[in-house]
């Protein structure tokens, strides 16, 4: 597939390490070095980024499933085996100047379900923080690795937190690897969504895909800003923020095809 090329030259027609597919209106990102964990080096961030620019401008793309090749890894965050150049990132730039990994780091506004095929240590939790969907396989983990090798737990620690019980985020953060979360205590306390076979984990992630595309995507798009962004608000500012949101896509071609498409007993035709 051609795709537009980033500031760091690499696009999605040369990727290293990774698998991006469509299907319909799905994106599928396959994060793919299993001889390595599938932990992400530097040309796989760059990718990573090219990615999520072209899930961002390709109007067909109304859902991004992430998932991991093999059945032990999903992610256990940053490559730090190869040359100093290669690591995940460089450390010395600002968050958004280093980190493009997620749909959240990469601003894009949408629906992303992350099927998880195996153990996530380190900075793989970024994916496990700021997807929106969180389907695990039986055997999946978690365990945030940061503190065993002397790195501060500062983004992982804090999405988790955003997602878990302070208490749970912090047995993770602060045992290190001496922890693992199960893949059923993580749907106890509300990090996973559903947990599944590891054979039924991307067709459950399809058939939840295959539901979302169905709706209207500025709806969607628009819905999940004013979840997230409520996060860095007050509740009543929130509510303002969202009904603002709201107010405005009514101007929407979807807002009067929902209702039509509803009476007339029809599928919508959405607007791109």
């Amino acid at each position: 597939m051609k795709g537009r090329a980033v500031a760091s030259a690499v696009g999605i027609d040369n990727l290293t390490n990774l698998r991006y597919e469509k299907r319909d209106h799905i994106a599928i990102i396959t994060i793919d070095q299993p001889d390595k964990a599938n932990a992400v080096n530097r040309p796989m961030a760059q990718g990573l980024r090219a990615i999520w620019d072209d899930v961002r401008e390709d109007r067909r793309v109304r859902v991004v499933i992430v998932t991991g090749a093999g059945e032990r890894h999903f992610c256990t965050g940053a490559d730090l085996s190869g040359p100093s150049d290669e690591v995940g990132r460089s450390g010395e730039g600002t968050f958004e100047e280093e980190i493009w990994w997620t749909p959240r780091q990469a601003k894009v506004w949408k629906p992303s379900i992350l099927a998880v095929n195996g153990l996530v240590a380190g900075a793989g939790l970024h994916f496990v923080c700021d997807c929106d969907i969180i389907v695990a396989a039986e055997n999946a983990a978690f365990t945030d690795t940061h503190v065993n090798v002397g790195i501060v737990s500062h983004i992982d620690g804090i999405g988790l937190a955003k997602r878990i019980p302070l208490g749970a985020t912090m047995r993770m953060a602060l045992m290190g690897r001496s922890y693992r979360m199960t893949a059923e205590r993580a749907y106890q306390v509300g990090l996973v969504d559903e947990v599944v076979p590891l054979a039924d984990l991307m067709t459950t992630a399809e058939t939840m895909a295959g539901e979302i595309a169905k709706n209207s995507p500025r709806a969607v798009s628009l819905t999940m800003q004013c979840i997230w962004q409520s996060f860095e608000m007050g509740h009543a500012e929130a509510n303002e923020y969202g009904w603002a949101l709201g107010r405005m896509h009514q101007a929407h071609p979807d807002f009067t095809e929902g209702p039509r498409a509803f009476m007339e007993r029809r599928e919508p035709n959405w607007a791109e």
